[in-house]
């Protein structure tokens, strides 16, 4: 699958819901903890580097 969304325009579109960072971190919470495998998918399909994904999913824990 090829990302057609960047970061920057996913965390854009959060914002403009009302998802601000403490929301953001408890998205990535939920989805670690729920659906780990998915939440791995997801983040290299917006093409983030691996040092980026180890990151997010570490402070997802």
């Amino acid at each position: 699958m090829q990302s057609s969304v960047s970061v920057k325009e996913w965390i854009d579109m959060f914002q403009e819901i009302g998802l601000d960072e403490a929301k953001r971190k408890q998205f990535h919470k939920l989805f670690e903890s729920r659906h780990p495998e998915g939440h791995q998918g997801f983040l290299e399909w917006l093409g983030m580097p691996a040092k980026d994904i180890e990151r997010v999913r570490s402070g997802s824990k």
